[in-house]
């Protein structure tokens, strides 16, 4: 019920301490004036999308980057704003919740109050569909005392994930308009982020006077491009997962007779599977995007995850741990396929106990060949972005069940003489999710909120607030804002060179990249993992002490700084003009255009749509 949200929590001793730490704020956002230095107007990461992303979003494609200074940066042509009006900015959790959400809120709010006292933060009371039932909560000090540093969603609330249909769109600018705000602050992964943009451009089209401005939060750490490093909940829910696993890890150890099945939350890309295995050292992962890459099969992954029971066997080594990312289900080509045809089904208005005699005769054997309770799973209705509702396909006990058939099978023909296989399966989603959130997540969100005031005071509309440099302390945060159309893509329902983009552009999920550090440093760690059992457990979450500050190998493997690589190129580029002037000697000349003609045609090349196909959205 509405009342339910913004009363106060009872907290525990824990929780308290908790409540009083108090997140600490990069130099660029301390004090009261708001410097900005806009940049080059962006573009989109596919050339091929830049046309469709540009008819689709005519008002706000193209915007500069935003890039927030320190009292102390001599920049010529920034601006500088010391005027600060009241301001009416409301704010909506729109994606599922995430650990470090409440903060985002606090972080707002505490700057939004330093700037003008007078001006009011209004939080949207059930997620969206309070947004369009205009349920309000004014946000003071009092309504946040007890969920500053705390977990969960419930200081407001959310319901349905999209602001997509034109009755919606049109619900949230009659909101918006009726309640005179000059900001609406959308909290959500990459589907809100989406829609984020899309009400950007109704608001500007319409005239609307309010800013809508995105803020990456998602545990899914799927919200990742060249602008975003990790999204707000990533690091608390691999810790809080990492540990969960790792007893699990250690129980089987003791034990010595069982392999545990672990499913893990994370819709349809890796990110939580692939940093909880290097943070607790299962002894396998397997990774959707690896599944999908190489189309294995249900029954390949079934041979590959007995090859290594039975290896371990060898080795007088009964048990295991396995790592399953809950999107493996939609990464395996033929189930896949099945789920789009139920689907379809589905759209057709097929009534969900007549979908299986309308299977095509393919489809038809391949779900009865499947156990019953993943027969029924498969039939539940899509998500609101027409995905499988993941989590609640228990592919962990399909495989445990898979591989204790095939085992069986191998010990009656005497291809394994090892001991009788015995499976424990377990689903980690929930339980982390609500987590209190970390030290790091903490800062992040907070740090956030305070940017998307700076959005906002700089009259920007259609942005999201990003930090990079990330994996160094606070004081070297680099905060910014990125027009959320330079992370659209079309989709692509063809993958080839000549692929024509179709459909409507989007931010879509960023899946495990198998070129990139993390996963090579996983490749280098699978076979000692496999067979070692170098079982390793990181600890319950800190504030304090050795592993409060630890950040995770996703964040901290990788060299992310996009927007500090992109000041320092204008840079070099000013640098290259002060020296090539009018006047200047005949061989500083050649050497500039020599030197330009051969990055312009580099740089030429690796932008056509077809350079390398790296580029293949989902």
């Amino acid at each position: 019920m509405e009342s339910d949200f913004g009363v106060p929590r009872e907290l525990s001793e824990l929780q308290k301490k908790r409540a009083e730490y108090h997140p600490e704020l990069p130099p660029c956002l301390q004090g009261t004036t708001v410097r900005v230095e806009f940049g080059d107007s962006t573009t989109c990461a596919d050339p091929s999308s830049e046309h469709v992303i540009g008819r689709a979003f005519p008002h706000t494609f193209g915007q500069p980057l935003a890039h927030f200074l320190r009292a102390t940066a001599k920049v010529p042509d920034a601006q500088i704003i010391t005027e600060h009006p009241p301001m009416r900015v409301g704010v909506v959790f729109c994606g599922r919740q995430s650990p470090g959400g409440h903060n985002v809120v606090w972080g707002l709010y505490s700057a939004i109050k330093i700037h003008n006292p007078d001006s009011i933060l209004l939080g949207f009371v059930g997620g969206t569909e309070g947004l369009f039932a205009q349920r309000t909560l004014e946000i003071t000090d009092e309504v946040l005392a007890t969920y500053k540093n705390q977990g969960g969603y419930d200081l407001l609330g959310r319901t349905v994930d999209q602001i997509r249909t034109t009755e919606q769109v049109n619900a949230a600018l009659t909101a918006c308009r009726d309640l005179k705000l000059d900001g609406l602050v959308i909290v959500g992964g990459v589907t809100s982020n989406s829609d984020a943009a899309q009400l950007a451009e109704t608001f500007a089209e319409a005239k609307c006077p309010t800013k809508v401005v995105g803020v990456p939060v998602t545990f899914y750490g799927d919200l990742k491009n060249q602008f975003v490093e990790t999204d707000v909940g990533f690091d608390t829910v691999c810790r809080v997962n990492s540990q969960l696993i790792s007893n699990v890890c250690i129980d089987a150890l003791s034990a010595e007779k069982y392999y545990y099945f672990i499913r893990l939350m994370g819709r349809k890309a890796s990110h939580v599977a692939l940093e909880c295995a290097l943070q607790s050292h299962p002894n396998m992962l397997i990774l959707g995007e690896e599944v999908a890459l190489s189309k294995l099969t249900i029954f390949d992954i079934t041979k590959q995850i007995c090859d290594a029971v039975q290896a371990r066997a060898e080795k007088e080594k009964y048990h295991g741990v396995i790592l399953i990312p809950e999107g493996l289900i939609e990464s395996i080509p033929e189930l896949y396929a099945l789920l789009q045809e139920i689907h379809g089904l589905h759209n057709q208005g097929i009534l969900t106990e007549n979908i299986s005699s309308h299977l095509s005769p393919w489809a038809s054997a391949l779900f009865e060949f499947l156990p019953p309770f993943i027969r029924k799973q498969l039939l539940l209705h899509p998500e609101s972005d027409d995905s499988a509702q993941l989590s609640q396909i228990e592919t962990e006990k399909l495989f445990a069940q898979l591989v204790e058939t095939e085992m069986n099978r191998r010990m009656k023909e005497g291809i394994y003489k090892g001991k009788k296989f015995n499976a424990i399966c377990h689903f980690f989603g929930y339980q982390a999710r609500g987590s209190l959130p970390s030290k790091f997540d903490c800062d992040y969100a907070y740090v956030l909120g305070h940017i998307c005031y700076h959005i906002l005071a700089a009259g920007l509309n259609g942005y999201m607030a990003t930090i990079t440099n990330l994996k160094h302390p606070v004081n070297k945060w680099r905060c910014g804002a990125a027009p959320l159309t330079a992370m659209m893509t079309v989709k692509r329902y063809s993958r080839g060179p000549g692929a024509t983009p179709i459909g409507k552009p989007a931010i879509h999920p960023s899946t495990v990249d198998l070129k990139g550090k993390v996963y090579e440093l996983l490749r280098q760690k699978a076979l000692s993992f496999l067979m070692d059992d170098l079982y390793r457990n990181p600890g319950p979450l800190q504030f304090e002490g050795p592993g409060a500050d630890v950040k995770t190998y996703t964040l901290s493997v990788e060299d992310q700084d996009y927007m500090g690589r992109i000041k320092k190129l204008q840079e070099y580029l000013d640098k290259v003009k002060s020296i090539v002037k009018p006047g200047c000697s005949q061989d500083v000349l050649k050497a500039a255009l020599s030197s330009m003609a051969s990055v312009t045609e580099v740089l030429s090349v690796m932008s056509t749509p077809s350079f390398g196909g790296r580029y293949q959205p989902l």
